[in-house]
């Protein structure tokens, strides 16, 4: 069977750029989809099980990074091996940098034919590689790969919240940074839940989570960020997926393999 890929770019001219030096480059490559966002690479990636995407780093909403994260942390385990990725992207030299230490690849805006032809390539012989038959698909690499470059795009640290600032109607309620158990994205909010309450305070995860001691508060799924010191406990079951068990309160908290590589035993 040929190969498949998906490309997910906000800029139709582009898509449709790519799309034809692809076509030149590596006919037997079948675009099983183009999409505009992230969510749509998503949703697609896991309907469609490419064996290559190409990822706009900056789209609306969901950038491509976010976009290979939710795909890491949903990608059915029983399953084709996780696709192989290549980021479309305008960044700078550093934060090239960490994509050059990654197996993923990258393409710069706009495309140049000579460096598309590098990167088919690269992905020919991943691809030949994967069909051998002693290959073994290791997502934990992907998982480490992720881990890497989303550090790298993160935003700055800024100076660590001491008291989250919860409007409710006329009133501002003061909620202390240490009773919070954790915070939750919900659309255009964060639930800020404790042991007696919820808050919803208008911010996004991404734009909260420089503003949190890293130290304290575990990112645990890309939208679920935790008190570290709430867990009691971290539950394993049959198939390996992790559940939190937290001190004083009924929720239980899902980790996606993204970040099972917090909780190991001493």
């Amino acid at each position: 069977m040929n190969p498949t890929a998906l490309i997910a770019e906000d800029e139709p001219l582009l898509a449709a750029n790519l799309q034809a030096e692809l076509a030149r480059l590596w006919p037997e490559l079948e675009i099983v989809a183009t999409v505009g966002h992230g969510e749509a690479a998503v949703d697609h990636g896991l309907a469609l099980q490419p064996d290559v995407m190409f990822l706009d780093i900056r789209m609306p909403g969901m950038s491509g990074l976010e976009a290979a994260q939710a795909l890491a942390e949903d990608w059915p385990d029983e399953s084709k091996p996780f696709p192989l990725i290549v980021f479309v992207t305008a960044y700078d030299q550093y934060a090239l940098q960490a994509f050059e230490r990654s197996a993923v690849d990258y393409v710069l805006k706009p495309v140049q034919p000579d460096r598309l032809a590098q990167t088919c390539a690269r992905l020919k012989s991943a691809l030949q590689q994967r069909a051998l038959p002693q290959a073994v698909p290791n997502l934990g690499a992907v998982m480490d790969q992720l881990r890497g470059l989303l550090g790298a795009a993160a935003a700055p640290a800024a100076a660590a919240l001491r008291v989250i600032q919860a409007g409710v109607g006329n009133a501002i309620h003061m909620v202390p940074i240490d009773e919070v158990l954790y915070f939750e994205a919900a659309d255009k909010y964060v639930r800020v839940i404790t042991a007696e309450r919820e808050h919803l305070i208008r911010i996004s995860l991404r734009e909260l989570q420089p503003q949190l001691d890293a130290q304290r508060f575990w990112q645990i799924h890309r939208g679920t960020i935790v008190r570290c010191d709430a867990i009691a406990s971290a539950l394993r079951d049959e198939s390996g997926k992790l559940t939190l068990i937290l001190r004083g309160h009924p929720d239980k908290l899902g980790v996606s393999r993204l970040y099972a590589h917090l909780f190991k035993g001493m």
